[in-house]
């Protein structure tokens, strides 16, 4: 079998040519595509709706919708819309949202823990097709169903991912999801402290690391021109060292670094403050928390990935040629 591989799409490309990347990619073996919905750019649920639509067999996952700003009912009600438009491909990715977006549009995220517990439960077993009451301190059901009249009654295989970062979310996550969707900037050795967590929430619940999936984002910036793929990855990361600072550190990113930057950023970042702030990130920092360079280099990288615990590269293509990329890891890379 050829190694398991996905792909990311953010706002970058345009949606049409975003659903013939993805068609490419599933003709080329991709197992899923998952839709990002972060900065407030571009919806998740309208994208994956259109990859559905357009595609046989390739799953479609959100990475990731918030649990905040979406009623968990209508959470429940949007991904089974999605499920009756392409059965048992649809993925359910959620995480907790960032500041200061957050708190820009009026959502205070106290207890993150606590309202991600309660959204996933109550999703899955709406899903489930349960009749559920519950009241939490953050979601409040009562007698609330999937009130299918025309269609299938059945319950639905929506497989529910929390894209965690934070030890404690990854802990939760191995209790209470059938996933996790680990994120990306991180270095393969982030990967040691998370696959801790996740034993740790494993544990809890009972289950092996075996039946738990781990895919997780991977920017790739390819080229055959090695500096070119470079100074793509680097604004990126650029303004992650600025916005999320945090995960940053995570990766073994030195506060010294971390502090120059800041010193520059602010947020939202001008386009001149990025420039001028990349010209303080190195290489080594680029490449040990992404996936770029020649095509040879991103391959690696992600073997790297995987020997750390991810099970499933989940690729963000930040060149130029998607299909480039797509084609870089369509027969395995195991090469």
């Amino acid at each position: 079998m050829p190694d398991r591989v996905a792909l990311y799409l953010q706002d970058k490309h345009d949606l049409r040519e975003s659903i013939r990347f993805v068609q490419y990619a599933e003709s080329k073996g991709f197992e899923a595509v998952w839709q990002a919905e972060s900065r407030l750019v571009r919806d998740a649920i309208v994208p994956m709706a259109a990859y559905a639509a357009t595609s046989e067999r390739i799953k479609v996952g959100s990475g990731v919708i918030n649990n905040w700003t979406r009623n968990a009912a209508v959470i429940a009600a949007t991904f089974l819309t999605l499920d009756d438009l392409a059965p048992n491909r649809i993925l359910l990715g959620i995480g907790a949202w960032w500041d200061p977006l957050a708190s820009k549009v009026g959502i205070q995220r106290r207890k993150p823990l606590q309202a991600m517990r309660e959204v996933v439960t109550v999703v899955r077993r709406l899903l489930n097709m349960e009749r559920v009451t519950f009241h939490g301190e953050f979601v409040h059901l009562t007698d609330v169903e999937l009130d299918v009249v025309h269609g299938r009654r059945e319950p639905r295989h929506v497989p529910i991912y929390i894209g965690a970062t934070g030890p404690k979310m990854l802990e939760l996550a191995g209790e209470i999801a059938d996933g996790v969707l680990l994120n990306y900037l991180v270095s393969p050795k982030y990967n040691e402290m998370a696959m801790e967590r996740i034993q740790a929430g494993l544990k809890k619940s009972g289950r092996s690391i075996d039946e738990f999936d781990r895919p997780q984002l991977v920017v790739c910036s390819l080229d055959k021109d090695r500096k070119k793929a470079l100074d793509n990855a680097r604004k990126l990361v650029t303004q992650y060292l600025g916005q999320q600072p945090h995960i940053m550190k995570a990766s073994g990113v030195s506060q010294e670094l971390l502090d120059e930057i800041h010193q520059i950023l602010t947020w939202p970042a001008t386009e001149e403050q990025i420039e001028r702030a990349m010209e303080l990130v190195p290489d080594d920092v680029v490449q040990m928390i992404t996936a770029s360079g020649t095509p040879e280099e991103c391959r690696a990288k992600v073997r790297e990935y995987i020997a750390a615990g991810a099970t499933c590269p989940v690729l963000y293509p930040l060149g130029d040629d998607v299909q480039a990329m797509i084609d870089a890891f369509a027969d395995g890379y195991s090469h």
